[in-house]
């Protein structure tokens, strides 16, 4: 899996595919108050996306690569 947890963060590294999305429903119900660790995710499924962006997180670490992260700030923005 590209998603891992410690604690009450999940750290995304890699591409997050679209198998990591029901994982990642079940753990932010039992977390709600979760932050994400994006630094090093490269590729997002739309799945796993939709399932952050009804979340509403707080996310610690923005992706290194400019561009992802421009388009997941744009997407998980909650103005």
């Amino acid at each position: 899996m590209a998603v891992t947890y410690a604690g009450n963060e999940a750290h995304f590294g890699g591409i997050v595919g679209v198998e990591d999305a029901e994982a990642l429903l079940a753990w932010l119900y039992e977390h709600p108050q979760a932050t994400l660790d994006l630094a090093d995710c490269t590729h997002i499924h739309a799945a796993d996306l939709q399932v952050l962006m009804a979340a509403a997180l707080t996310v610690a670490e923005w992706p290194h690569d400019a561009a992802l992260a421009v388009w997941l700030k744009s997407a998980l923005s909650r103005g």
